[in-house]
């Protein structure tokens, strides 16, 4: 019995030899071009010691007959910024690649510019030679020169003297970043600040922050992954947290991708003329904070654009609080939430007196009720509220109280609200033209330099 089943298991492993020996492959030299999903790949901007996503270039191969592929290589050579990986190999030439007939093979490229590259587009080229001739994929990314904050165990990653940050190098955070109690950290016109996945930064006690960004030099917090899609894509980083008594003033700033952009707790802030969008959670989080808002826009975000909560003084100014999430619809996505109490960490409620202010400023998006405002029974507290000579969305059932001089649920008219492309001004015939009403020594601008004079349109654009 068992030699009949040496013989039978001889047998197909027989049959099955002669089977592969008939489909050997016979590769040729090409005598057509092949052909390439794209002539040009355009990496993502990346930081010196650090390594860029992978990209992928695919080659086709349209003649009827396996080939050959006599070599693949990058022009720059071994001292090329970019290194290839072709059939599972990471390098910068290779030869003799098959390729059987009508089918395709996949060359993926990343760049990793060393310690001290200079700044400058990084060009090179992944060269094909074949006897039908050369052909060449151009590579082309943005190196710029970086500055890290790495916390580890042995680094606790604080900054502990008032420190000034300037454009020169761009900032990359890993993990989050401190600044010591009573320390300032300013940063310059034009700094970028860029956070790694589950990176933020923290502002101890008494600290501060200053932003003096400029118009068309703002000042940037965002993820470090500076391709397109990631400008649209929340969670990238986790967000700003500034305790007790710190404060902020920030001008020009651009901010956005993060879970939560600002966390303000019982602290003031002034925040003019800067753009925050695309949060998973809530752009600017006040808590029982005083902050002042001048020409100020916002849009998607998945729980609110501003969320206010244990009291606190707060006043909108010609500001444009746009809220089109499309992410998750399980999000509230509202434009205000805003309410006098609080569970702190431990679990217990905080209430405080409530004032928010709203003046010449849209608050707009796709929800009924875009703004949510929410007095704790039993306060005896101050709670105030009120909105003038603005554009706002809400129904009979938000249970909000408005004044005569504000315009009801009357489409803005956006120009373009969707993030890809997001501009906010309004169209020529919206009902947000002619209906601003004074300005003070900051909204005499526009967030774009133009002066606010004649009619006056609320929002942040004139």
């Amino acid at each position: 019995m068992k030699i009949k089943i040496l013989f039978g298991i001889a047998f197909w492993s027989l049959l099955l030899l002669a089977g592969c020996n008939r489909d050997d492959i016979s590769f040729d030299s090409p005598t057509q071009l092949l052909r390439f999903s794209t002539d040009t790949v355009f990496c993502d901007t990346v930081y010196n010691q650090m390594r860029s996503e992978t990209y992928a270039v695919k080659v086709y191969n349209n003649e009827n007959k396996d080939v050959l592929i006599p070599r693949i290589a990058l022009e720059g050579g071994s001292g090329s910024l970019y290194r290839i990986n072709v059939d599972g190999k990471v390098g910068t030439s290779f030869e003799n690649i098959a390729l059987r007939k009508k089918d395709s093979l996949y060359v993926f490229v990343e760049i990793a510019p060393i310690a001290n590259a200079p700044e400058a587009i990084a060009e090179d080229k992944v060269v094909f030679n074949t006897p039908a001739g050369e052909q060449k994929v151009t590579l082309l990314s943005v190196v710029q020169d970086a500055e890290y904050f790495i916390k580890t165990d042995t680094n606790p990653n604080i900054i502990s003297e008032n420190t000034t940050w300037t454009k020169d190098k761009v900032k990359v955070i890993f993990g989050d970043l401190t600044i010591a109690e009573g320390k300032t950290l300013t940063m310059e016109q034009g700094t970028k600040v860029y956070f790694r996945k589950n990176s933020g930064m923290n502002f101890a006690k008494n600290s501060g922050l200053i932003v003096n960004g400029a118009l068309g030099e703002e000042v940037i917090f965002r993820g470090d992954r500076s391709d397109t899609k990631y400008d649209t894509l929340p969670a990238n980083w986790n967000g700003i947290k500034m305790e007790e008594g710190s404060l902020l003033n920030m001008n020009y700033a651009r901010v956005f991708g993060g879970n939560v952009g600002l966390q303000l707790k019982k602290n003031t802030a002034t925040i003019n003329n800067s753009i925050f969008h695309t949060f998973q959670s809530v752009g600017v989080y006040g808590i029982h904070s005083k902050i002042t808002m001048n020409n100020v826009v916002m849009n998607n975000c998945g729980e609110a654009d501003l969320a206010f909560a244990a009291g606190g003084d707060y006043t909108l100014n010609y500001c444009t609080i746009a809220n089109y999430w499309n992410l998750n619809p399980s999000m509230s996505a509202l434009g205000i939430y805003a309410s006098d109490i609080w569970e702190n960490e431990n679990g217990e409620p905080e209430i405080g007196d409530f004032k928010l202010n709203v003046n010449n400023s849209i608050v707009y998006g796709d929800i009924p009720d875009m703004i949510s405002i929410n007095k704790s029974n039993g306060n005896v507290l101050a709670f105030e509220y009120e909105f003038r000579n603005s554009l706002l969305k809400f129904t009979s059932n938000s249970g909000l109280t408005i004044g005569n001089t504000n315009t009801a649920n009357e489409d803005p008219q956006f120009q373009n609200y969707f993030t890809q492309k997001m501009n906010l001004r309004v169209k020529s015939d919206s009902p947000a033209r002619g209906k601003g009403v004074g300005t003070n020594s900051i909204t005499t601008m526009d967030i774009v330099g133009n002066p606010r004079t004649g009619l006056l349109t609320i929002g942040a654009y004139q």
